[in-house]
């Protein structure tokens, strides 16, 4: 519950970011402004391409739900 919380916060707080950068206004608190995970809300390790997290990405990308992207092996 509380990570859908800071998730849905965070992405508020970008939408507002977004509309005052169109209208071109600058924003207080810029730097506030962070990128989360949209599984599972984690912070760090976010991987922008894909706009998940590393450890979200290494479970998708093992049970083949991302295109695109294989498992290597040499």
């Amino acid at each position: 519950m509380a990570r859908k919380a800071i998730v849905h916060k965070s992405q508020k707080f970008m939408e507002r970011h977004l509309l005052a950068k169109k209208e071109g206004r600058k924003i207080a608190f810029s730097t506030r402004a962070y990128n989360r995970c949209s599984l599972c809300g984690r912070p760090r390790g976010f991987m922008r391409d894909f706009g998940i997290c590393r450890c979200c990405f290494r479970e998708l990308a093992e049970n083949g739900q991302i295109p695109g992207v294989r498992k290597s092996s040499w």
